[in-house]
């Protein structure tokens, strides 16, 4: 999973997506399939690892999970606003969006995850917008 997700930062870079100015067919045929790509398996990254260490018995030194499980959003969410703002790469964060959705319906029966997954959600949502309105007046 891991060379998975060097192997597509790589390609990202390279491609220098959200700073190279390309048509409008390259970034739906290329840019955008990258970047949902990266985005899908940068979370799939990040929960492998939160599985994995829930699966060996890790006990967090001494945390509570769901303080973990705060912890694992916020990282996701910042990751997420890192490209999301330096790229301009709404696809990336639209990505995040909709998992963080996923993990609030997966985590119905735990109200403290649900509330910090929406408002994760929201705040990565409210940035998008906000980076779509910059780049249209930056536009003009």
């Amino acid at each position: 999973m891991f060379m998975l997700l060097a192997t597509l930062i790589v390609i990202y870079l390279r491609l220098d997506i959200g700073k190279l100015k390309v048509d409008l067919t390259e970034k739906i045929t290329i840019h955008l399939p990258f970047s949902t790509y990266l985005g899908g398996i940068t979370i799939a990254s990040i929960a492998n690892v939160a599985t994995t260490l829930v699966s060996i018995n890790w006990d967090g030194f001494g945390i509570n999970p769901e303080a973990w499980a705060s912890l694992i959003i916020i990282v996701a969410l910042l990751i997420s606003l890192i490209v999301t703002v330096n790229k301009k790469d709404v696809a990336f964060g639209l990505v995040i969006v909709w998992a963080f959705t996923g993990i609030a319906a997966a985590q119905i029966a735990n109200p403290k995850i649900i509330m910090l997954t929406q408002i994760s959600a929201i705040i990565a949502l409210l940035v998008l917008i906000a980076t779509i309105v910059i780049n249209k007046l930056l536009q003009k």
